[in-house]
């Protein structure tokens, strides 16, 4: 790798991933979406589950860098994050009947999030961690879940929910990373990045204050 700072590739579409990047003060040079089956294989276990996929996309992102001639200059970054009540994964719900049912099953009861992250070094080395957090939601009523549903706030999350946004009212008990709920585990993040020799800290020391300050 020349002496030039490496570019980073964020291996997702998604504006939850790149809003915690920019908390931190990263932006990355290029997002290029991954797009890969996410069905879990026979007996797949949830942890299991978010560091594949975290790896897979990674790897498929990389793969489009070098068809686009950056993989030599770049790290790639990806994550995956997957929701559990025991080994149950629920999925990512896409319609109001998946959401209700995930809701419904989460209500009242502790559930664990597992996120995966992977960051592919320009020279093809991958590192990887995997991020578990558990949550305890609050006994839901009905009006609370048709409520939300009715936001709309759910689809296409895993698990049926946002924590960030108005599910976090349901949430009477976080313990891990609140940032691996949301899609990234900032703290995961930084670490592997500063071991591939990306200057995480580069925007700090040239930036006059921090967004939102």
């Amino acid at each position: 790798m020349s002496n030039r700072r490496p570019e980073l590739i964020l291996a997702s579409a998604s504006p939850r991933r790149l809003a915690l990047l920019n908390q931190i003060g990263i932006e990355p040079d290029h997002l290029i979406p991954a797009h890969v089956d996410e069905t879990p294989e026979k007996g797949e276990l949830p942890r299991r589950l978010a560091q594949r996929l975290a790896h897979a996309k990674a790897v498929e992102v990389r793969n489009k860098a070098r068809q686009a001639g950056l993989a030599s200059e770049s790290v790639i970054l990806a994550a995956d994050t997957v929701v559990a009540v025991g080994r149950r994964i629920l999925p990512k719900a896409e319609t109001m009947d998946e959401a209700a049912s995930c809701l419904r099953l989460l209500s009242g009861r502790a559930h664990r999030v597992f996120t995966g992250v992977c960051v592919i070094s320009a020279s093809g080395q991958a590192r990887e961690r995997l991020v578990d957090t558990r949550i305890r939601f609050k006994r839901l009523s009905n009006k609370e879940i048709e409520a939300y549903l009715a936001s709309g706030e759910w689809n296409g999350k895993a698990g049926g929910y946002a924590i960030q946004g108005i599910a976090s009212a349901f949430a009477v008990k976080l313990s891990g990373s609140y940032s691996a709920v949301v899609g990234l585990p900032l703290f995961e993040t930084v670490g592997l990045l500063n071991g591939e020799g990306y200057p995480v800290h580069f925007n700090w020391l040239n930036a006059t204050a921090l967004p939102g300050v």
